[in-house]
């Protein structure tokens, strides 16, 4: 296969640790995800946040004194075992969570599936995926999260407006007005991802991964209920 065909058939999954290992592992959201992708005839470059779990091993973190560097380090390691949780319900992964961007872009080449976790201190796993999204070629990357979309502000709060759709520019303007830059802490999309994405003109579609129909659409570039960023 051509290169240009293989990028094409590339799709970046950034998968919130909330949907996976909300305090402890959701083994039926965990299945219901690996069988979406195992379904579909593309290649698959993932990866996967730390969620509630690595939040609370960051707090303790703090707690004892441990700097912010050491703190990112920790949650990083949540986040590979929750990769490794995934990886075991997919069918052609590759054996390992890779440690490198080099190491996951080569492995794409060889297998349908490459899981990956967090893999600098101070990166998200979001900056990440856009980062293997860049270094695959990949030119669609869908966010699945705890929120079923962009809003205004917090979706809780009254009056909060979501968006169907964006370009790149306002998400990474909104981007940077919640995120804080820490370890453990939550918000929809993190500011570097969102720059890198732009400069890369990388389509994110943000969807609920409670909603597997949207999820499927999304990859498929088809109409869902989540936002669309381009």
């Amino acid at each position: 296969m051509k290169a240009s065909a293989l990028r094409n058939r590339i799709i970046t999954l950034s998968i919130g640790g909330s949907m996976l290992n909300p305090g402890t592992p959701d083994v039926n959201e965990i299945r219901k995800i690996a069988s979406l992708i195992n379904s579909l005839d593309l290649k698959f470059m993932i990866t996967v946040g730390g969620g509630k779990a690595a939040r609370a091993m960051v707090d303790s973190a703090r707690k004892l004194g441990i700097s912010e560097f050491y703190s990112d380090e920790i949650a990083i390691l949540q986040t590979r075992e929750n990769a490794m949780l995934l990886k075991g319900e997919l069918e052609g992964a590759y054996p390992s969570i890779p440690k490198t961007p080099d190491e996951a872009a080569d492995a794409i080449n060889r297998y349908k599936c490459v899981v990956s976790g967090g893999m600098i201190p101070g990166y998200t796993t979001d900056s990440v995926a856009v980062i293997l999204a860049e270094a695959c070629g990949s030119r669609r990357l869908v966010n699945v999260t705890n929120v079923d979309g962009v809003y205004n502000k917090d979706p809780k709060e009254k009056g909060a407006k979501k968006y169907k759709k964006m370009t790149l520019s306002a998400f990474a303007d909104l981007a940077v007005k919640t995120d804080q830059r820490k370890a453990g802490t939550n918000f929809v999309f993190d500011s570097i991802a969102a720059k890198l994405a732009k400069r890369s003109k990388i389509e994110i579609d943000i969807v609920s991964g409670k909603d597997l129909a949207s999820i499927k659409n999304a990859i498929l570039g088809k109409k869902h209920n989540g936002t669309v960023i381009s």
